[in-house]
């Protein structure tokens, strides 16, 4: 699903309107009705529903629910319209019209002062006051409006955005002085400013309503951004012929574990065999031989000659693709090893967790890393190679430039996980939960992406579709154990499972269905 700027949506709506023969005013008639659907989904008419209506389109939808609620039964209705300049959008002017001839609604056009309304927990706000197409922060008197909604406690509906938001980037902008809604309804696709994590009490929870724009437009627009569902993932995901061996599907060389850090290299074996990969070899500290053939059998261990830290990171045998990182440490001998892999190998690796922390010590590295790897940072491991940011976004913004600048395939973990690649296209996770936030997860993922490069998978493919299986599996785990209760075992235990539900278009847990 692409995620379109705020600047285009006016295009994909009048290519709507031509497409379909309607109006702009039927355009928003259909997308107010779909709010308030919502709304009474969730709500009995006996509920006090107090409507905030902007001058522009965003107040026209607002004006069109509050009609909609009112003819549905909803008698507690006030409504605010403010139009302090005098002046409405047409469509709004239109919707205007529409609701000042129905008896019973409590209605106030706002021009000059304005004495706000009791608000109390009991309440549902509808903000409709500006949307994505607002262009500077909000001021005066509209500040104190959002922080009186959100000092009030009432359950706050925003349309569209919650006023105040940008549609993208908001680094600069001071959250407070911004609508914090609850629920927040989107039009057929998200904004960008809901993926990140500073973003989040003011978006709340986001849902997606279809008011069927026009797909052949927005196939046509192009997009730097994505939210990767199902129906993406699925034409990547390969076939096993009938007629296989294990070599046809790949050997993955795992460079992991050292005294006390072992089930990192435990979590990420396992997973590159849960995923599919035909062998797997662990090297290791030599005292992790023991670990490792127990937990996983199936994996073939190579001892280094240390017993507690890897120190060699030769490679003796043909392998489709190596993998370091989980739980190797960060001893000086450990890191030297890893630049003398970098480097001597052409092809791309996966680096990931102390490998990543081994090159933040040595940032010379970064430069030696093959052309087209893959790494897979969380935050604070990706301000370490990166120098701090202050916000997701931030961050965002960096590994963009990052991936371009030594064309790699940078996995920046998160709520949603965004998959950046050289040419500047970022891939947003819509798998997972918080059940994930748990020891040995980011090692499984490691497994995960491992098993589809060894696999053959193209890298900015392997990334895309590893992450969404790996959310897919904790959203599996999730359903089963809890978010409480489950672990990374878990999340590696159900890889096949998300990969055949996804092949089967079953109903996926936790995540958009597609």
């Amino acid at each position: 699903m692409k995620i379109f700027p705020s600047s285009v949506i006016p295009e994909i709506d009048k290519a709507t309107c031509e497409a379909q023969n309607i109006d702009s005013v039927e355009l928003m008639e259909r997308a107010a009705s779909e709010v308030s659907c919502e709304i009474i989904s969730r709500f009995l008419p006996g509920k006090r529903i107090v409507v905030i209506a902007g001058p522009g389109n965003n107040g026209g939808d607002a004006l069109a629910v509050a009609r909609m609620l009112f003819e549905q039964g909803y008698r507690k209705l006030v409504v605010f319209l403010f139009n302090i300049k005098g002046k409405l959008s047409h469509d709004c002017q239109l919707q205007l019209e529409k609701l000042i001839p129905l008896e019973g609604i409590d209605f106030t056009e706002v021009k000059s002062k304005f004495n706000p309304p009791f608000l109390g927990e009991s309440d549902v706000v509808v903000d409709g006051l500006f949307g994505s197409g607002l262009r500077q922060p909000l001021q005066g008197g509209f500040v104190a409006l959002a922080r009186y909604i959100n000092e009030s406690g009432a359950y706050v509906i925003s349309i569209d955005t919650p006023s105040g938001l940008f549609g993208e980037w908001n680094e600069n902008a001071n959250r407070r002085d911004m609508v914090h809604a609850d629920l927040t309804l989107a039009f057929q696709t998200p904004r960008l400013s809901f993926f990140f994590e500073e973003n989040a009490d003011v978006v709340g929870e986001w849902k997606l309503l279809d008011i069927d724009l026009d797909d052949r437009k927005m196939k046509e627009i192009p997009s730097e951004f994505m939210l990767v569902e199902a129906r993406s993932v699925r034409p990547l995901l390969k076939p096993r012929p009938l007629f296989s061996n294990k070599r046809d599907f790949g050997s993955a060389l795992i460079f992991a574990g050292s005294t006390g850090m072992i089930g990192a290299a435990v979590m990420a074996a396992r997973a590159t065999l849960k995923t599919g990969a035909g062998l797997a070899t662990v090297h290791s500290c030599r005292n992790a031989l023991q670990v490792l053939q127990t937990a996983v059998p199936e994996a073939m261990f190579e001892p280094d000659r240390n017993e507690h830290f890897i120190t060699d990171m030769t490679v003796h045998h043909p392998h489709q693709v190596i993998a370091v990182g989980p739980g190797i440490g960060t001893n000086e001998v450990t890191s030297n090893a890893l630049e003398s892999l970098l480097l001597n190998c052409k092809t791309p690796l996966l680096l990931d967790a102390d490998a990543l922390n081994c090159i933040a010590r040595k940032p010379s590295m970064l430069t030696q890393i093959p052309a087209q790897s893959i790494i897979t940072p969380h935050a604070g491991e990706f301000d370490r190679l990166f120098g701090d940011h202050s916000s997701q976004e931030a961050r965002l913004r960096k590994a963009i430039d990052m991936a371009k600048y030594y064309n790699i395939i940078i996995v920046l973990k998160g709520h949603y996980t965004a998959t950046v690649r050289p040419t500047g296209k970022v891939y947003f996770n819509s798998t997972g939960n918080p059940g994930m936030a748990t020891a040995g997860a980011g090692d499984v993922l490691t497994g995960v992406i491992t098993a589809l490069l060894a696999q053959g998978y193209r890298p900015e493919h392997a990334a895309t579709v590893g992450v969404f299986i790996h959310g897919l599996a904790g959203d599996i785990a999730a359903e089963e154990k809890g978010a409480y209760g489950m672990t990374a075992s878990d999340i590696a235990d159900n890889v096949g499972r998300a990969i055949r539900m996804v092949i089967r278009r079953d109903n996926l847990p936790g995540t958009l269905q597609a």
